[in-house]
């Protein structure tokens, strides 16, 4: 299948598409070991003391981070309107070469929730870290970054993050936060 780089950035970004962010990394120039290289510049760049990447899909159990410096990427991440714009994005189709459209669906059920604002998100598993998630989203007049990392089942993270939600909003208002 040949794809833009929008596209690849779309669908690793949205529907954490392994293959595409592969890809991405691939074709950076000069390569993997260049594009893992500006990553881990990047995470110095921002602070992210306690990160360490080995690849670009994030699939390698040698990829390292923490909660706090996961809420520095995001916080930083939501600054691109791109990047906003692809990780909460519900859907996004495809033309593959033979004329065959292919649908895409954000790994995020939540961004199609009218009860959230969100503003980034992101999802990710991998069998040593569990399903993940860090988002940025409106709660009580405020943005928020929730990351939740382990969570037990396949729904288990969106529920937390509803949990999350609720609790805000109910002891701090529809209005401000502290």
């Amino acid at each position: 299948m040949v794809l833009t780089r929008d596209d690849m950035l779309r669908l690793a970004l949205m529907s954490s598409e392994n293959r595409a962010a592969s890809a991405l990394a691939r074709a950076y120039p000069g390569g993997v070991t260049a594009f893992v290289r500006e990553m881990n510049l990047k995470a110095i760049a921002l602070d992210m003391l306690q990160t360490s990447f080995v690849d670009g899909t994030g699939l390698s159990s040698d990829n390292v981070s923490t909660a706090e410096d996961l809420v520095k990427m995001v916080r930083s991440a939501y600054q691109y309107s791109l990047i906003r714009e692809f990780t909460t994005a519900p859907a996004h189709e495809v033309e593959t070469m033979a004329g065959r459209n292919m649908q895409f669906r954000n790994s995020n059920g939540l961004v199609k929730n009218p009860a959230w604002e969100i503003g980034l998100s992101k999802t990710g598993y991998i069998s040593e870290a569990g399903r993940c998630l860090v988002m940025q989203a409106m709660i009580a007049a405020r943005p928020v970054v929730i990351v939740l990392l382990d969570s037990l089942g396949r729904q288990s993270r969106l529920g937390d993050a509803n949990r999350i939600k609720k609790w805000l909003e109910s002891h701090f208002g529809r209005k401000s936060l502290g």
